[in-house]
């Protein structure tokens, strides 16, 4: 069974960067397909961006070009890195992972191993 943990959360400013990592542990087997959501207070889980293990990646409209997925197979490690933050981006950042990809509709993820979060908070 694998095990993802989130870290890099933090306090921000709007317009600075930030990069989040999400390490698996475990059997890294069912790791094919990973994916960074984001939860903000009151608000639905949303897809932010996903990524295959050949590198393939995907990413939703509100982050396309400031957002980039990243993943290190041989550290077991997905990357977020956040560049030119804005105050909509406040959210707790969770990964997750799964042997086959469902794109960025969380519902279809809920089959797969999610981690705890890591919460980011960007300031005006």
């Amino acid at each position: 069974q694998v095990q993802l943990a989130e870290s890099g959360g933090g306090s921000v400013r709007s317009g600075g960067s930030l990069t989040l990592s999400c390490t698996a542990s475990g059997d890294t087997d069912s790791t094919y397909c990973m994916a960074w959501f984001r939860q903000a207070q009151g608000k639905e889980r949303e897809g932010v961006a996903g990524i295959e293990s050949d590198g393939s990646t995907l990413y939703a409209d509100s982050v396309k070009s400031r957002f980039t997925i990243s993943r290190d197979n041989a550290k077991k490690i997905m990357y977020l890195q956040m560049n030119n933050v804005l105050p909509e981006d406040t959210a707790m950042y969770m990964c997750a992972a799964d042997a086959r990809c469902y794109g960025l509709v969380p519902a279809l993820w809920f089959g797969g191993t999610w981690g705890q979060g890591t919460q980011v908070t960007v300031s005006a």
